[in-house]
């Protein structure tokens, strides 16, 4: 093992990505599935720190490298308080908020924490960068209708920012030079307006916006109400109905795009319809967002992995392309991202923000 090395952690509800680097180049990687009956034994998110540090133990041990051997560690961001995008050093405020519990208990709030461990053992910097709760709006994209409940910006802004900058060097630009539309496309729908650098605007999944394969979007409020009030549901039952249980797991008892596909070819006129509704609420959402950016839209872009399918694809493109080019970069390179915003902050510590 040389010292060029850059190990980079992506715990997610169900996996653990690990996977390490020589700068840009990746060497190693490992998709841990984690089996519901183990994860059934935690209370929460963070009770899990142990078991999956473990695993990324053991893939160190497996890939016969030591912590020693590295350069540094870069974890997922969590949820966090609002901030501002780019690459963070996992210092003692960021570990206490990571560690107290009160934030969303989301898997990636164990990124941080697991990259500190690592790093300790070796004296070596610990990151984190572009976490879910990146905040870059206006201040009058915050106003809801009612004071009590502001909009937040929470995204999968860590794919949603990589996809920016690639498309722009592509186009011989730097972010802060374009207007992007980004539609994040995987289990939750992100649909960002990203202004000259900033992501200014965006749907927070769990909240709002076109239901996905696993989450409700922007529903009916008087009828989520009538639901809510009714008696027939505690709340955990009602939020797991919402994210998680929603969208087309609802309509059709499947997430998996692949699986609906088969049944469309095979004649099956609902899951088109309900498929073709998700490309019409993505395709609403990118409208909404053109107008944030005054029509002022160099290019739309559709990432994550529901940008693979062969019908979702064609029938949003149908509907936004007389706004700005459609641009395709389907699935999501996070660990990359992740590993570049490492090099960067190696190379440069000024760029390294402090929480």
């Amino acid at each position: 093992m040389n010292n060029d090395l850059i190990l980079v952690i992506n715990p997610g509800s169900t996996s653990t990505k690990i996977a390490l680097f020589n700068g840009l180049e990746p060497l190693k990687e490992i998709d841990i599935t984690h089996q519901t009956s183990e994860l059934a034994g935690f209370a929460s998110n963070l009770e899990q720190l142990d078991y999956r540090f473990a695993a990324v133990e053991k893939a160190l041990i497996d890939w016969n490298c030591k912590p020693s051997d590295l350069k540094a560690v870069i974890g997922r961001g969590g949820p966090l308080k609002p901030l501002s995008g780019g690459v963070y050093h996992v210092g003692e405020s960021l570990m206490k908020d990571l560690q107290s519990g009160k934030l969303v208990d989301h898997a990636s709030i164990l990124g941080g924490l697991i990259a500190c461990r690592v790093a300790e053992s070796a004296d070596i910097p610990a990151y984190i960068a572009d976490p879910v709760s990146v905040d870059e709006f206006d201040d009058i994209a915050r106003i809801s209708g009612w004071p009590e409940l502001p909009r937040l910006s929470l995204s999968h802004t860590l794919n949603i920012k990589a996809v920016v900058a690639l498309v722009a060097a592509e186009n011989g630009k730097k972010p802060e030079e374009v207007n992007y539309i980004v539609a994040h496309l995987g289990g939750g729908f992100s649909i960002a307006a990203h202004k000259k650098g900033r992501q200014v605007d965006v749907n927070n999944a769990n909240d709002a916006g076109p239901f996905s394969p696993e989450r409700c979007g922007t529903l009916p409020l008087t009828g989520l109400l009538k639901m809510a009030c009714s008696g027939k549901y505690q709340f955990n039952e009602i939020k797991k109905m919402l994210i998680g249980k929603g969208g087309l797991v609802a309509y059709l008892g499947t997430s998996d795009c692949r699986e609906v596909l088969k049944r469309i070819e095979a004649g099956d006129e609902k899951a088109k319809l309900v498929l073709e509704a998700m490309a019409y609420q993505i395709a609403k959402e990118i409208g909404a967002m053109a107008t944030v950016l005054k029509g002022q839209v160099d290019a739309i872009i559709l990432t994550g992995g529901v940008a693979h399918n062969s019908k979702v694809v064609p029938w949003i493109k149908e509907r936004v392309e007389f706004i700005a080019p459609v641009i395709v970069k389907p699935g999501q390179n996070e660990l990359k991202a992740l590993a570049a915003h490492a090099c960067r902050a190696l190379a440069d510590a000024s760029v390294v923000k402090e929480y």
